[in-house]
């Protein structure tokens, strides 16, 4: 039995769905100023990571705080010491798709971590005085909202369907494809 055979019938519902996706990694740069003038940097690593999502404007921003932790040696290499320093930060991850017909009332929005703020270098200043700290981040981003769908109706509902195949055709479609141009497919699909 075909679609083509029964009179097809649409219906919008409202369901909540992904309507807003996005992707960002960054890399930014820290200045900490340890209490001595270090000598040489023996390690930095950065701990308790915390963050939550808020909507703005064409975007998502992840808004949250790490701590920055190096360790040291000062007075020509004699003594050592750890340097602790919080850091707040904001980071706008842009929506890559938006659907149009979403109901922006019904926006929820969250955040994932795909790269931990990790530290990747760490080095004294040429002053002498500071550590310059550089660390690589990156969020995924998502917006839920209600949205508008359509969606096929069968005459008869779901009852009238067992034991049958279903084939969702509308024609005389021979499923050839050579005429689409290459160019204009989406590779995310």
């Amino acid at each position: 039995m075909t679609i083509a055979d029964k009179q097809l019938q649409c219906r919008e519902i409202i369901t909540k769905a992904v309507c807003g996706k996005g992707r960002k990694f960054s890399t930014v740069t820290h200045t900490v100023t340890p209490p001595h003038h270090p000598t040489s940097i023996l390690g930095a690593w950065i701990i308790n990571h915390q963050y939550e999502a808020v909507r703005s404007g064409d975007g998502i921003e992840v808004i949250g705080t790490y701590d920055i932790n190096i360790w040291y040696s000062y007075n020509k290499n004699s003594q050592t010491d750890v340097a602790k320093e919080s850091v707040q930060f904001v980071e706008n991850v842009p929506l890559s798709y938006v659907d149009p017909k979403h109901r922006v009332a019904t926006e929820e929005v969250s955040a994932e971590v795909l790269q931990e703020p990790n530290c990747i270098e760490a080095n004294i200043s040429s002053s002498g005085q500071n550590v310059i700290v550089r660390v690589e981040r990156e969020f995924a981003v998502e917006m839920i909202a209600e949205t508008k769908v359509c969606v096929a109706v069968i005459p008869g509902g779901c009852d009238d369907l067992d034991d049958k195949d279903l084939d969702f055709s509308l024609g005389d479609d021979d499923g050839d494809y050579e005429d689409l141009d290459a160019d204009l497919l989406d590779d995310e699909l």
